[in-house]
């Protein structure tokens, strides 16, 4: 069968767009279906899921090179998974208070310095999600307050170790792998704040008259 012949319709890259109609929709997420013609010529259909949030990101690093993971349950892979401090953020409120409010609510700990290091397209065949990922540091511990869906559980270790586990398959999380692989690339390449990388590449603290923290 030969392909159809394209009909009218709104250039998208190599795809031809003749309409769209939203799906599904709740509180957190749309799920937009387009009528297409491909690449190839043929007719197809395409989905989109569109979250009504940015995703966030945090590596919190302490004075001592230590940092802290989050634990908790995934319900779409049915998994215990453990990860940076990670969120939602309003499209329309600026990243970093995103960050400071997911980071406190999860953790309970507040950083006197920030530094957004990254940005990413998440799982971008079926999503237009983005992220951005800060660092902070100069972090003091106060009350955790999760949300209602979120039954958490944190833990602390070293940079190194937290890496570690990344590569060697305990840690799952993408967004977790890319903020630590980032923050290692970053510190041994001279592109982080003297503290941080200190933190991280000397993790013994020793040069530090403050002690850890």
């Amino acid at each position: 069968m030969s392909p159809r012949k394209r009909r009218p319709g709104i250039e998208r890259g190599p795809w031809t767009v003749h309409g769209e109609k939203l799906v599904y929709q709740n509180p957190w997420m749309k799920v937009r279906e387009y009528d297409v013609t491909r690449p190839d010529g043929k007719p197809g259909l395409y989905g989109v899921m569109e979250p009504e949030n940015l995703a966030i990101g945090i590596l919190p690093v302490f004075r001592d090179g230590s940092v802290m993971l989050v634990g908790q349950y995934r319900f779409a892979l049915d998994c215990w998974s453990w990860e940076l401090p990670e969120g939602g953020g309003p499209l329309n409120e600026a990243p970093l208070e995103s960050a400071r409010r997911e980071l406190a609510e999860e953790t309970g700990l507040e950083a006197a310095n920030w530094l957004e290091f990254m940005q990413l397209d998440m799982s971008n065949s079926i999503t237009n999600e983005r992220a951005f990922a800060f660092i902070a540091w100069d972090l003091e511990m106060g009350e955790a307050e999760p949300e209602g869906t979120e039954d958490i559980e944190t833990r602390r270790l070293p940079f190194a170790a937290a890496l570690r586990e990344a590569m060697d398959g305990r840690i799952r999380d993408a967004f977790t792998l890319a903020m630590l692989l980032k923050a290692d690339y970053m510190a041994r390449h001279g592109e982080l704040p003297e503290a941080v990388t200190r933190a991280i590449l000397n993790p013994a603290g020793k040069d530090d008259p403050h002690g850890p923290r």
